[in-house]
């Protein structure tokens, strides 16, 4: 018997690859997304210029990463490198809803706690929706034809808008994404995670103290479902040759002066050197370089 929907995946015809370059962009459930990417050594930017839960203001974050501009961290200037051009994209929209200055009539990404009498909030349509998708999808294509771009809709209900229209904001999303995709379908492909959270995990155990957003077992499922049909068999191998060296350098010792312990650390260098020989773009962070550094190893 089958105690559950469970929603069908088609097969991706591309696929993450092992350490790869990937940017997330968008609401807070791209962050949970990204973190765990960022935890499988994916070389990731998260939200380089703050969240973004509209369609509108995702197209503002692409904009200023084209753009070349001098202020970029970083970590952002290596992902947009030429020689080792960023391949994917991940946009995670959670609403509809944009808030525009009245003095200018833009779009604004962030109120910075100014008065709210200065902006006018506003439902985007589905073509307004599409049409802001649209143009980012094209200004990405446009700087590197080969990208691909993963597109989903936050699970994340908006509780401020009321229920009823809070459904109204992702049913529009969805609308838009699904327009999108026909659109550009050779570089444009959507994951649903709505509707995984909304039909395999349709449980309130499955979500956080505030039953709004997904708790670490329901992102943890859906990073699971994604790693089933967007990662390829070497990212897969990766994951399973990476898994024990992560779980060595998570490990915190109760004697860490004591002989066992430096073995232990030596045995995980010479892990992470094969690591390195094998995946060449695979990398510790500063705090695991640290910690093998303070051992003298």
């Amino acid at each position: 018997m089958e105690f559950r929907t469970k929603v069908i995946i088609p097969r991706s015809n591309w696929q993450f690859e092992p350490c790869e370059k990937v940017l997330f962009v968008g609401s807070c459930f791209a962050e949970h997304v990204g973190r765990r990417f960022t935890q499988e050594k994916f070389r990731t930017v998260i939200n380089p210029f703050g969240v973004m839960y509209n369609p509108v203001s995702v197209g503002h974050t692409i904009d200023r990463l084209l753009s070349s501009d001098a202020s970029l961290q970083e970590d952002v200037v290596s992902l947009m490198n030429v020689d080792d051009r960023l391949s994917k994209v991940v946009i995670t929209l959670g609403t509809n809803h944009v808030y525009i200055l009245k003095e200018t009539g833009e779009v604004v990404d962030n109120c910075q706690k100014r008065p709210a009498v200065l902006f006018e909030e506003k439902a985007l349509t589905v073509k307004e929706c599409a049409q802001s998708l649209f143009s980012t999808i094209g200004k990405l294509v446009a700087w590197n034809p080969q990208i691909q771009i993963l597109i989903t809709v936050s699970p994340i209900r908006y509780a401020k808008y009321g229920y009823h229209e809070s459904n109204l904001s992702k049913a529009t999303l969805l609308l838009a994404c699904q327009q999108a995709v026909e659109h550009e379908p050779d570089h444009v492909t959507y994951f649903p995670a709505y509707e995984i959270m909304n039909d395999e995990l349709r449980d309130y155990r499955f979500y956080a103290a505030d039953m709004l957003h997904p708790s670490e077992q329901a992102v943890e499922y859906i990073w699971e479902r994604l790693s089933e049909h967007f990662f390829s068999e070497a990212t897969l191998q990766f994951l399973e040759d990476y898994r024990p060296v992560r779980q060595a350098l998570n490990h915190r010792p109760f004697r860490p002066e004591s002989p066992a312990y430096s073995t232990f650390l030596r045995n995980t260098k010479e892990k992470v050197g094969q690591l390195s020989e094998k995946y060449p773009t695979f990398a510790l962070t500063e705090e695991e370089r640290k910690l093998l550094e303070r051992n003298n190893l």
